[in-house]
């Protein structure tokens, strides 16, 4: 059943009274939990060692390879219990680095810059790892972790991936992605599932798979050749206070995937796809892993261009709950939405207790709330997606073609989503809602007045 609402409609149902909002309040006390799950959030310390890369042979001459030495002087930091591998002021070139336990890889100065080799060749040998939630070995990340504990990102200076449509960009469209689908959906062991140099699938930036404990702090990062932040099945993350402005496709600003206790604070998002992008899996190979992506927070942080600026899916087979949204800033003509949900029958998932509040968006392309479950495969599929308790609050926009845009299918569910206490201007378009259960409540609407000719 398709409802293409009407404004004067829209209207009528947003000016449901204080006393709805507050027995609604009283029925989502979740914001409550808050304190708890940032208890357990704690950024890792490091020893007060230091070992400069310079130290190990590294050159600031932008040409010279310095793999070698930065990964002499992470094996150092290692063996001597921990401390922090030193990037000092120049530019120093350098291929897959390989982070180890107790190591915090410091940017020390502005100027202190890492550029990456587009030489694929520089990210072998394969590695384990998801690609856009399928396992697989596949070429390494730029920055890549396994199953290690108290590790870190942290300082002043740039990570440059150096991708454009000249290296990584120009894989984009690669044939491997759908070989890779297929063999997880043939049930292909995950040691068989072999990819390299050959078949064109690009690695992310930073990705720590399997690990505990995590920093990114303060870095700004540019140019990657694809996902920028990645932490994939870990626990205890903290992305803090760091710049991103990357804009080629698939360049999602952080995909938190299969995590538990993540905080977003404090950063800059300016990207080619998702700003923010909560995962759990794909498909068949999502369900086997299963595990959820669960208790986030999001918060003071500034979303520009992306396709959303908070977004669940669509690789969210493993599930999705307790995503808390707040105190952030969204803009750009080139931001399709504020919180976008994306899942489809092939995918499923249930996405639960998602919420967001204290949100100034000053314009977006498409809509302010987005749930698309007819996404790539649609209704076509046998797994149930699934959206419920999704609650904004207090979302004030200046600018947007629509309110909602909202599309289920009659097998899948979308039930107990609402806006209140939120203000929206210069709405051009009527809302969609297609077979899903959406209310607004205490908000104000204004159209986009039309200028006298």
């Amino acid at each position: 059943m398709i409802h293409y609402i009407a404004m004067k409609k829209l209207l009528l149902v947003a000016t449901i009274g204080l006393t709805a909002v507050a027995t609604l309040r009283a029925a989502a006390p979740e914001w409550n939990t808050l304190p708890a799950i940032l208890a357990r959030i704690v950024a890792p310390t490091f020893p007060a060692r230091d070992f400069d890369i310079t130290k190990f042979g590294a050159v600031a001459d932008g040409k010279t390879d310095c793999t070698a030495a930065i990964a002499k002087a992470i094996d150092a930091c290692a063996e001597a219990g921990g401390g922090h591998v030193i990037i000092p002021a120049g530019e120093f070139l350098t291929g897959a680095i390989h982070l180890k336990s107790n190591v915090d890889l410091h940017l020390a100065a502005t100027n202190s810059i890492l550029k990456f080799s587009t030489d694929p060749n520089a990210y072998l040998p394969v590695v384990f790892t998801r690609f856009e939630g399928t396992e697989l070995y596949n070429l390494s990340p730029l920055i890549y972790a396994l199953g290690q504990s108290n590790i870190a990102v942290t300082g002043a200076g740039t990570l440059d991936g150096q991708a454009d449509e000249s290296n990584w960009l120009a894989w984009k469209n690669t044939s491997s992605r759908k070989q890779l689908v297929k063999m997880a959906e043939d049930n292909v062991p995950v040691e068989q599932r072999q990819f390299g140099v050959s078949n064109h699938l690009r690695p992310d930036f930073i990705e720590f798979n399997r690990c505990q404990n995590i920093l990114i702090e303060g870095v700004k990062i540019r140019r990657s050749p694809m996902w920028e932040l990645h932490p994939l099945l870990c626990t205890n993350v903290t992305v803090r206070g760091v710049d991103i402005f990357s804009h080629g496709a698939n360049n999602d600003g952080c995909d938190p995937e299969s995590c538990r206790d993540v905080l977003i604070e404090k950063c800059i998002f300016d990207t080619g796809d998702d700003c923010i992008a909560i995962k759990s899996g794909r498909n068949a190979d999502g369900r086997r892993v299963n595990v959820p992506s669960e208790n986030l927070i999001i918060r003071d942080s500034t979303m520009r261009d992306g396709h959303g600026g908070v977004t669940i899916g669509s690789e969210i087979s493993g599930s999705c709950s307790n995503v808390f949204v707040e105190n952030c800033e969204m803009s750009s003509p080139n931001l399709t939405c504020a919180l976008r949900l994306k899942s489809n029958a092939m995918r499923g998932g249930v996405l639960q207790n998602i919420f967001m509040r204290n949100v100034n968006v000053g314009l977006v392309k498409d809509s302010v709330l987005q749930i698309d479950f007819l996404y790539e495969e649609g209704a076509k599929g046998d797994f149930k997606p699934v959206a419920r308790n999704v609650v904004m609050e207090n979302i004030n926009v200046a600018q947007t073609p629509r309110v909602l845009n909202v599309k289920g299918f009659p097998a899948a569910s979308i039930t107990d989503v609402r806006i209140y206490n939120s203000s929206f201007k210069q709405i051009k378009k009527p809302d969609v809602i297609i077979d899903a259960d959406v209310k607004l409540i205490n908000c104000s609407l204004e159209q986009l007045k039309k200028s006298k000719e």
